[in-house]
């Protein structure tokens, strides 16, 4: 490995550590939920709220992050949602009441969602073609390590409560008090974030956009061979010489196409279930007749599985191509979200089979609509208005996930767990049809050469 592609790797994983800080705020309210519940007295409503208000914070930063990135860049965009995830660990470990966790939930929540848009829209600005795909993919595999983390300091950090403390301050930070601990731990990384983020240079497609070509040719001639590094450059200044001329705006007709793509993918994804298991895993186990320190460890080893098949989809992203990636993980899903089902509406959801089919339902989303949807939000929109095109997506992205984090716990005691599972079943038959008749390959492709496959000239 030259020091070229080095620098280029070192500076695509920062970035993508934002979704690690992603993946442990989605996460960490799984073990902590029961025990703020039975503090505050939570009615089923205000548990929702509390899932929820996160997601809320994360619509707020979607829909900021347009304005911000455009205007001040994409690094000081990233660096102010880390600082905002640091903000939020020590509020919500510290917060003396629950309308001061919620504030602290939505200000993390705030920093998800600018993360969301800027982090991966980064990576994809600044990777070279035929590793976009594999190095997006990182931001995925980010937010798994996150859940994963996230899983595994709430379980050790209950185990660590079953100790004595004889200091009192201890006493009630670690043992009463519990779900404390598990928000402060999302500052230690959070902070890493932030410090890691300081010598990381700005987009090189961004500054061309503000016309400091210059600038941008200096972080290009460090990344990249020379003769590539003035090839891109040139691509990129042509791309930004046509944006100049012609002004569209991301409801042009001719984006037309690449919006309802990237939309229908981003909310598919949710209503796929997948943070329903991720937020109400250990409560979907326990409705099963699982007892909850089992529960917490088929939750560890969801987490696991999520990991792995994240590293399938970084090494198969480039090399086998999006669209067959989708195709195939949602075959899976589909199989698994059904099984689900029937085992719930049988009444044989007990145990090894139901883990079974959830770690089926992981190992697919895993190495197919987790990281491949992100990909192709963020690759299928020229640069004029890339930030405003993959805001909207991810909003819709996000409103979706609130819906579900909202309306989850509603579904579940209302209509029965077969239903739920059925339900999301049907979501990825219609996303499976949509992927195989609609998406288009994009595979290998420059930011500038995905016009033509999108915009083509009439």
């Amino acid at each position: 490995m030259n020091a070229s592609t080095a620098r280029t790797n070192y500076i695509c994983i920062t970035v993508a550590i934002g979704g690690l800080l992603f993946g442990y705020d989605t996460a960490v309210i799984s073990g902590a939920i029961s025990l703020i519940k039975s503090q505050f007295s939570l009615t089923t409503s205000m548990e929702g709220w509390l899932v929820s208000c996160g997601l809320l914070g994360c619509i707020i930063g979607v829909l900021i992050t347009g304005f911000l990135s455009d205007r001040a860049g994409r690094k000081k965009t990233i660096l102010l949602a880390g600082c905002l995830f640091l903000y939020s660990g020590l509020g919500c470990a510290f917060s003396t009441s629950f309308n001061l966790l919620i504030i602290s939930r939505v200000a993390g929540g705030i920093g998800v969602g600018m993360a969301s848009v800027v982090a991966p829209m980064y990576i994809a600005e600044f990777a070279p073609a035929d590793k976009r795909g594999k190095m997006i993919a990182w931001y995925q595999l980010a937010i798994t390590i996150g859940i994963l983390l996230a899983y595994f300091s709430n379980a050790m950090l209950l185990f660590f409560a079953q100790s004595n403390f004889e200091n009192p301050a201890v006493q009630w930070f670690f043992k009463s008090e519990t779900w404390r601990p598990m928000f402060l731990m999302m500052s230690v990384p959070a902070l890493i974030f932030v410090l890691m983020l300081i010598p990381v240079p700005e987009s090189p497609r961004w500054l061309v956009s503000v016309n400091k070509k210059e600038k941008a040719r200096q972080i290009l001639n460090t990344v990249r061979p020379q003769l590539l590094a003035m090839k891109e450059l040139g691509d990129m200044e042509n791309a930004a010489q046509k944006a100049a001329g012609r002004k569209r705006s991301v409801l042009d007709p001719s984006l037309r196409l690449p919006l309802i793509i990237g939309i229908v993918l981003a909310v598919l994804q949710q209503f796929s279930g997948i943070n329903a298991i991720i937020y109400y895993g250990p409560g979907i186990f326990e409705s099963a007749g699982i007892n909850s320190s089992n529960a917490l460890v088929f939750q560890v080893i969801i987490g696991a599985v999520n990991l792995l098949f994240t590293l399938v989809a970084i090494r198969w992203a480039d090399q086998y191509g999006r669209k067959r990636l989708l195709k195939a993980g949602l075959a899976g899903i589909i199989i698994s979200l059904t099984g689900c089902g029937i085992l719930f509406y049988t009444g044989h959801a007990q145990g090894v089979l139901l883990l079974i089919l959830m770690l089926l339902f992981i190992a697919c989303f895993a190495f197919s609509l987790g990281p491949v949807t992100w990909i192709i939000i963020n690759e299928i929109f020229p640069t004029e208005v890339r930030v405003k095109a993959v805001s909207i997506c991810v909003l819709a992205l996000w409103i979706a996930v609130w819906l579900v984090g909202q309306f989850f716990p509603w579904l579940l005691e209302k209509s029965g767990a077969a239903f739920t599972f059925w339900m999301f079943a049907g979501f990825s038959i219609i996303n499976f049809i949509f992927c195989w008749k609609v998406v288009k390959e994009t595979t290998g492709k420059t930011l500038e050469e995905m016009e033509q496959v999108f915009l083509p000239v009439h």
